[in-house]
């Protein structure tokens, strides 16, 4: 799907004077997933991602093609249950973290069966409830 796009960014700050045309469009598959056959869609559940900006409902781009590092927002699998969260490697010690400080870290043991599904890239959600 092709949708309406001002190339010239918007100001965040103090407005500037806007153009009345548009100057082309763009395909948000292709801006948003350029490795369509690795890419999937999650949607979020819980609150513990609120600190990097994923709430309840969101919907979370996922690309098994990239490689995870620390500080990876991820999609887990730990002892066969999904979830999102950040990635932290410390001296070969693996650990997911929240960013909802309510939250304590998981520290990953030998023990567990661990795997890493994907590295989130995107998040979508709308801007206030009445959006949705």
């Amino acid at each position: 799907m092709f949708l309406t796009f001002y190339k010239e960014a918007v100001e965040c700050g103090f407005p500037s004077p806007a153009r009345d045309f548009t100057e082309g469009s763009i395909d948000l598959n292709e801006e948003l997933i350029p490795r369509p056959n690795s890419t999937f869609v999650v949607r979020a559940r819980g609150d513990s991602m609120m600190g990097t900006g994923i709430y309840p409902d969101d919907l979370v781009l996922v690309d098994r093609s990239l490689k995870s590092r620390n500080g990876s927002v991820i999609i887990a699998v730990l002892d066969g249950e999904l979830s999102i969260k950040i990635l932290k490697i410390t001296n070969k010690q693996i650990s997911l973290s929240s960013s909802n400080e309510n939250y304590s870290d998981v520290l990953v043991s030998e023990e567990m069966d661990f795997t890493i599904w994907g590295v989130c890239t995107y998040v979508i959600h709308a801007l206030s409830p009445i959006n949705r």
